[in-house]
């Protein structure tokens, strides 16, 4: 019998589990969704669901299915996920799980009480090229790990979509930028080191996205700016030219419904998206490196950074037997005692592998290379079987490595090294 799954929240992160389970009819289905926009809704409700206008509504009726996922803003994730736990849905809540230590820890509180199964959607875990890696060091082919280099290129544009001009700007309204967008980074590399974050320190600011960097004649939306053409950050075009070259998808349609050149333009002239990248109300780091000292004396440092292209993470992991070197779609492995380097897997040696540009060597913009997909196919079979081994990202560690970017960023803003709470 399929698994059923509640929809809360019907933006791009529910927008694409519910693609998978559309095309997984054999193994789930979406019975319930609840979206205040009724568009939004609607097209994930696909006409088969129960439509709500809130969480609230949904959770005043009896249980309507298995699980329920949480995809509403990241400051909008604790009341709908405690209401819920309790009510008896297993849950998935997107990540990060909340904007600070007391609400995860109620999360996670919540759903140990419920006795339900649990995940947060740190998607690098499931991905198809993450796991590889992570058996290639459970198998010892580097020996210890001794040290690790991580580095998110964020990218210029991306970061100025979702960042500068988008929903997660500004710390009051959303969180911090390394919780909302490398949260999942930190996860993954305690995931695959596989020891508990001890203390932490990290440096970092907001250097470039401020009015005094703008340039001089620079207007105050990009369709009206004399400086436009030479701008890096011109909204018309990062948007207009998506749009131009057939890309109708993410992040396009954030701006609008309506993704014809009129309905963009009209968006860029009136919405926040058509904004200066120097004018806006931000306040989130464009750039922060994070120094991390693990359980039995390993270390790693992570680079977040918007100043870079479009592409996939890049991790250099330093073992006394080996080096690993992954560009997100080939993994070398250097090693020690033949001198040797080998190329352990490529792009095309990954299964499930769709949303990969090999071009490009990047993930598009909306199944994370594969681990949306081994997420939903994990919880969907720990569901269905009532084995909870499939779920990699469970709430101990989960809670745990939120803990260790909250530190982090304390770490930040007070210019000292903090140590990293064991959690609950």
């Amino acid at each position: 019998m399929a698994v059923t799954y509640a929809i809360v929240g019907a933006g791009q992160r529910g927008t694409s589990y519910a693609d998978w389970i559309a095309a997984n009819p054999e193994r789930a289905r979406v019975v319930a969704v609840a979206e205040p926009r009724p568009a939004a809704r609607a097209r994930v409700a696909r006409g088969a669901a129960r439509e709500f206008a809130s969480w609230q509504e949904l959770a005043a009726q009896p249980r309507l299915a298995d699980v329920a996922i949480v995809c509403t803003q990241d400051a909008d994730h604790v009341e709908p996920a405690v209401a819920l736990a309790r009510k008896g849905y297993h849950l998935m809540v997107e990540k990060p799980m909340a904007p600070n230590e007391r609400d995860c820890a109620r999360i996670v509180a919540a759903v140990r009480e419920a006795g339900v199964l649990f995940a947060v959607c740190h998607v690098l875990r499931y991905r198809p090229y993450n796991r590889v890696v992570k058996e290639i060091l459970d198998a010892g082919r580097i020996g210890e790990i001794v040290s690790v280099q991580h580095l998110e290129p964020v990218g210029f544009w991306h970061f100025a979509h979702s960042y500068v001009r988008g929903n997660w700007r500004r710390t009051d309204t959303s969180t911090f930028s390394l919780m909302s967008k490398s949260c999942h980074d930190i996860d993954w590399l305690r995931h695959v080191v596989g020891k508990p974050i001890r203390s932490v320190a990290s440096f970092g600011s907001l250097r470039h996205f401020r009015r005094s960097e703008q340039p001089a004649g620079a207007g105050e939306r990009c369709l009206s700016c004399a400086v436009e053409q030479t701008c890096p950050y011109s909204a018309k075009r990062i948007y207009l030219g998506m749009l131009r070259s057939g890309r109708t998808g993410w992040p396009v349609d954030v701006l609008t419904d309506d993704v014809t050149e009129a309905g963009v333009t009209e968006a860029l002239r009136d919405g926040p998206y058509g904004r200066c990248v120097y004018t806006m109300d931000n306040d989130v780091v464009d750039h922060q490196v994070v120094a991390m000292d693990f359980e039995g004396g390993a270390t790693a440092t992570f680079t977040m950074a918007a100043f870079t292209p479009h592409a996939d993470r890049r991790t250099q992991m330093l073992g006394t037997r080996g080096f690993l070197d992954g560009t997100g779609s080939r993994v070398l492995v250097h090693d020690f005692v033949s001198d040797t380097a080998t190329t352990v897997k490529t792009v095309s040696d990954f299964e499930d592998f769709e949303d990969i540009d090999e071009s490009r060597g990047i993930d598009t913009d909306t199944g994370h290379g594969g681990g949306d997909a081994g997420l939903m196919d994990a919880f969907t079979t720990a569901v269905a079987t009532g084995d909870p081994s499939t779920i990699l990202s469970g709430p101990d560690e989960s809670l745990e490595t939120h803990l260790a970017v909250f530190a982090a960023e304390r770490a930040r803003v007070t210019g000292t090294v903090q140590q990293v709470s064991a959690g609950a």
